[in-house]
């Protein structure tokens, strides 16, 4: 059995964070274990509460999971602080961790900060040079380069080769938020060639999460052992899919559904 690591925020909605990690690890056939970095007091209206966990029980469930159970590939969500960077950085060069998935995790979808800002240096000096691919959407990206935001596919292309020089192995700049265009395209660039993955652009509220699973997606697939490019392109396969049979659960920002991809291919 192939295993996947998720260090994250836990979403008590259920909808993202290491919720939505662990579902779409089962869904696509890992067995998957966590690291709380923070709860969150969370619903589809909003996060109403962060509590960071202390660094102490970070580092204790870091410890008992690696030293143990072992991981085939690690994803990261929210990590809050640089404090918590720097310690998910020492372990995962401790414990020879291949295979990390960088989702720089920023801002909910109602907009509540889910990275203090004096941890951007750390994402970007200690974590970055780490991955084997960064997942950034492109308010994400534009944070993390100290840029405007990118309105085109030309901007897309040419943020993608300023954030592979940061570190990275393959950058996925996604798209989802580029507007007036009918496709959601995201970008692929391993240093050399940038691959455009389109979808049909999807006309629903229901994305909370989306993030998160699309990078677990990722994180599944490389666990198991599938080249960079095929992971992404079931991730987005995973992702469409989820989006597409998104689920209107609660009074705001619904879910997406973890089992329609699965359900898709039965």
């Amino acid at each position: 059995m192939n295993k996947a690591l998720t260090i994250a925020g836990s979403d008590s909605g259920g909808g993202a964070g290491i919720q939505a990690d662990l579902k779409t690890f089962q869904e696509l056939g890992t067995f998957g274990t966590s690291v709380i970095t923070a709860l969150t007091a969370q619903n589809t209206l909003g996060v109403h509460g962060v509590f960071p966990q202390t660094i102490e029980a970070i580092e204790a469930q870091l410890d008992a999971v690696l030293s143990d159970i072992g991981a085939d590939a690690v994803k990261t969500g929210m990590l809050f602080s640089d404090e918590i960077i720097e310690l998910v950085a020492q372990k995962l060069k401790q414990y020879n961790v291949s295979n990390i998935v960088v989702d720089p995790v920023m801002i909910a979808k109602g907009g509540a900060s889910l990275l203090q800002d004096a941890a951007v240096e750390a994402l970007v000096t200690k974590l970055l040079p780490l991955a084997t691919v960064i997942t950034p959407n492109l308010p994400e990206a534009a944070k993390i380069l100290n840029v405007p935001e990118m309105a085109t596919l030309d901007e897309m292309e040419a943020a993608a080769k300023k954030l592979h020089a940061l570190g990275p192995k393959y950058v996925v700049l996604k798209g989802g938020h580029l507007e007036g265009d009918e496709k959601s395209t995201d970008i692929l660039y391993d240093g050399e060639n940038i691959t455009l993955l389109e979808a049909e652009r999807i006309s629903t509220k229901n994305t909370h999460g989306t993030g998160c699973t699309f990078a677990a997606a990722i994180a599944a697939q490389l666990a198991k052992g599938d080249e960079i490019a095929v992971a992404v392109k079931t991730a987005k396969e995973f992702i469409s899919a989820a989006i597409t049979h998104s689920l209107s659960i609660g009074r705001g920002i619904g879910p997406t559904n973890h089992g329609a991809y699965r359900l898709n291919n039965e």
